[in-house]
């Protein structure tokens, strides 16, 4: 669901965003990802929650070497760029439009002995979930994808249906909004949460979310 457009003329402080390409260096590669606002919106262009959320990853808190995990609302793709190249065996996903562009920087940052660890996918949250059986995924990622109320009831359907009562949500956002807040309410009836990281300088959260017990048959 991070394919939505936002109108260049009313968020001037983000100019940066409306750069051709974005470098970083995590996990030890230097990644150059393409960026394109104007054909794409917010999901062709990489968010703090993404950069935050791969140092989290970096940090080594999460275990990654040989697990499957998915990503959603991927965007660029620099989340499950750096998941794959930590060692885990990685579905990157998000809505149709968006694949051809995800996949080319996929290409361009995974190498290729790494290229069979990595799968793009379309996932639109709520719609064809039994493509991804429940307990397929150790590991579930999204990074700034709690923003859009009208997609929270597809997202958190999303989230139930891919957990089973062992795999481990991490969600990176920046509480914007009340509206968020109710999020992460709606989350805790169906998770168990914790906030387990905190980027001060960049405002960003990050919590980790285990499916509860009781709802597992709901």
């Amino acid at each position: 669901m991070a394919l939505v457009p936002y109108d260049e003329n009313l968020v001037p402080a983000l100019s940066k965003l409306h750069q051709t390409s974005a470098e970083f260096h995590l996990a030890n590669h230097r990644i150059r990802l393409s960026q394109d606002w104007n054909r794409l919106g917010v999901a062709a262009v990489v968010w703090d929650a993404a950069v935050v959320l791969c140092m989290f990853l970096e940090m080594g808190k999460v275990d990654l070497k040989g697990k499957r995990v998915i990503e959603l609302g991927a965007g660029t793709g620099l989340v499950g760029i750096v998941a794959a190249l930590l060692g885990a065996n990685v579905t990157i996903t998000d809505r149709e439009p968006a694949l051809e562009f995800l996949a080319a920087n996929v290409r361009e940052n995974i190498p290729p002995s790494q290229q069979g660890a990595v799968q793009v996918s379309e996932l639109t949250w709520g719609e064809n979930l039994h493509l991804y059986p429940t307990g397929s995924f150790d590991l579930i990622l999204g990074a700034d994808i709690v923003y859009l109320e009208e997609t929270f009831p597809a997202l958190l359907q999303t989230l139930e249906h891919l957990s089973s009562e062992n795999t481990v949500v991490v969600l990176s956002c920046r509480i914007r909004y009340e509206r968020d807040e109710r999020f992460l309410v709606e989350l805790r009836q169906r998770f168990s949460v914790q906030e387990v990281h905190y980027d001060s300088q960049r405002d960003i959260h990050v919590y980790r979310a285990v499916k509860n017990t009781a709802n597992t048959e709901l």
